[in-house]
């Protein structure tokens, strides 16, 4: 929990106004038992009424001030905790959006969801608790100790006798719990990781039939959890009548003790009703204090769980370079070179890439085919530096890309991966999503190049029709055509498309690159791309096979001279295409 302290730094005052508003409280709330000891020994025993009045309002104002310091202890209490955990949230948030494909491997996406909300929210409420009881029972423990022993010190033998029972029970209870809350956080994990599966999978969940087998899978999970929850619950279930048995019996014993002073002129009555009132504050605060050492254990593991995120660096930073100033933008052109560029992931033992080496001129497209899992996708990855290269470097205008800040470097890359993601909001809010400043006539621009403008047009509230979370309001086309235009708003100087023409049909397709080659003249196109069709007219064709470049060159110049490029046109056009392709590459 150390790390997590600087969170707390700037609520330092309001942490000190706590601390001075519980010796308020206690010194109110220890006063009580004396002002009682006094009307019940000078003014009810002897019926000296004047006292009883007097006395008794002093009670009620010091009552008044107690509670007044308590309500004020419990709003600074929530107010630090909350914010603190603000700021958890916050540097969680900023710290994964940083994040590579590395770190992501370390926690699962569940696990992320869990350490940033329910581990926070333990953290809080157990701040809040601190505040309340941790700080304030070692005060009223303390002060009340002095107040019984000053009260009648042949008596205090009965506290001590109370405070080890105490003992006995919370340490059996730590014992017994402890090594359940780490359990318990990682079942909650599990059971958000099924939850999250079972959302984002649903229709290929219902198209198999496994509807039964998640039920079942969800259950059991479930069952795991309540189980060890209500283990845990059940013990502390047994606690709580235990500590209460503990108290009455030292009230028991103090008043059959008490009782014999009396008997002997030792104590008065008042003295002996003031004591058990000190003795059941001890024993009140030392149970806090055994409560918080059964809360603290579970907030330690999640401030942990919340540590080993926030202090999980990317891989991927800027360099110290990155921090001088320059006024020359880090991009002018967009032309890409890859000099013998090899790559595998972290733990592996193999190369996915291997001495790959190219240059993407702009105002060109470069596009990239092969099979499955050749490594297209691998290579466009590490342009925005999703990855940094193995071995091997890759230029932008001739500066090395580990050498340009990540945020300009992706500032002027337009990427549009396999996948279209687009947010909750609006058709604009969407395009603007990398370039919140764009004009309207920015975003009719970027929609008309994508072939998304007619339908946007249709829509009956144009560019603020509502998108739901994950564009599941608008087919995959438009989803991909709305991917598109984001990408294009921001007027970037290089274009990757991964793959992202897969979702459009053959016309669609077609109008597309012909807009791009119209509009976006002078930008870098990289395209990784399944369909020939949609390369035929690149001015360069990377063939990847098993993470090497095996071919490259035009359409023309690889069906002639190469065999993996021309294996992937038979299996895609027709013997006539081929020949009239052929035909038109001789001429």
């Amino acid at each position: 929990m150390k790390h997590l302290l600087k969170y707390y730094k700037p609520y330092t005052l309001a942490m000190v106004s706590i601390l001075l508003l519980l010796f308020a409280q206690v010194s109110a709330e220890l006063a009580l038992p004396r002002f009682m000891a006094e009307i019940i020994d000078k003014g009810i025993v002897p019926g000296n009424m004047p006292v009883i009045y007097a006395t008794g309002l002093v009670m009620l104002v010091v009552s008044l001030i107690g509670v007044l310091c308590a309500a004020a202890v419990s709003y600074f209490s929530s107010c630090v905790a909350s914010g603190a955990s603000k700021e958890i949230r916050r540097a969680l948030f900023e710290n994964v959006t940083s994040f590579t494909n590395v770190e992501f491997d370390l926690f699962s996406t569940a696990s992320l969801i869990t350490r940033s909300t329910n581990d926070v929210q333990v953290l809080q409420n157990t701040s809040v608790m601190i505040f309340r009881m941790a700080c304030y029972a070692p005060i009223m423990g303390i002060g009340a100790l002095i107040g019984a022993y000053t009260t009648s010190p042949k008596l205090s033998w009965t506290i001590l006798i109370g405070i080890l029972g105490i003992l006995v029970i919370m340490s059996f209870m730590l014992l017994v719990t402890m090594p359940k809350f780490k359990i318990v956080q990682r079942m909650v994990d599990k059971l958000n990781l099924i939850m999250g599966e079972r959302l984002n999978g649903v229709l290929v969940i219902r198209s198999f039939n496994r509807e039964t087998d998640e039920e079942k899978r969800f259950d059991q999970a479930n069952e795991d959890l309540t189980k060890l929850n209500t283990f845990v619950n059940r013990a502390f279930s047994f606690m709580m009548p235990g500590l209460m048995l503990i108290m009455n019996l030292s009230a028991v014993l103090i008043v059959w003790a008490g009782s014999n002073l009396i008997n002997m002129g030792q104590l008065q009555i008042g003295s002996m009703l003031a004591f058990i009132q000190y003795s059941m504050s001890v024993i009140m605060s030392f149970l806090f204090i055994s409560m918080m050492f059964v809360m603290i254990p579970r907030a330690l593991v999640s401030a942990q769980r919340i540590g080993e995120v926030i202090h999980t660096k990317s891989a991927i930073t800027d360099s110290p370079a990155c921090s001088q100033p320059n006024p020359s933008p880090v991009i002018s052109q967009g032309m890409v070179e890859f000099r013998h560029v090899s790559f595998r992931y972290p733990g592996s033992e193999e190369n996915v890439l291997s001495d790959i080496s190219f240059v993407a001129n702009p105002g060109e497209t470069t596009a990239l085919i092969g099979s499955t899992g050749s490594g297209k996708s691998t290579i466009i990855n590490l342009i925005p530096r999703f990855y940094d290269v193995t071995s091997g470097e890759i230029f932008i205008d001739g500066k090395d890309i580990r050498t340009l800040p990540l945020r300009e470097l992706r500032g002027q890359i337009g990427y549009v991966p396999q996948r279209a993601v687009l947010f909750s909001g609006t058709v604009s809010s969407n395009l603007r999503f990398g370039k919140p400043e764009a004009s309207a006539e920015e975003l009719a621009t970027a929609a008309k190049t994508a072939q998304a403008l007619e339908f946007i047009n249709d829509k009956p509230d144009g560019f603020e029709t509502p998108i739901s979370q994950g564009g599941t309001n608008v087919s995959g086309g438009q989803r991909q055509r709305l991917s598109i235009a984001r990408a294009l708003a921001i007027n970037p100087k290089i274009l990757i498309f991964d793959d992202s023409f897969s979702a459009l049909d053959f016309k669609t397709d077609a109008a597309l690159r012909k807009a791009l080659k119209e509009n976006k003249k002078e930008a870098t196109l990289l395209i990784v791309a399944q369909r020939i069709n949609t390369i035929l007219h690149a001015e360069q064709i990377l063939v990847i096979e098993d993470g090497i470049i095996v071919g490259k060159g035009t359409h023309g110049e690889l069906l002639a001279g190469c065999s993996v490029y021309r294996e992937i046109a038979r299996s895609q056009l027709s013997e006539t295409e081929l020949v009239e392709e052929e035909v038109s590459t001789n001429e």
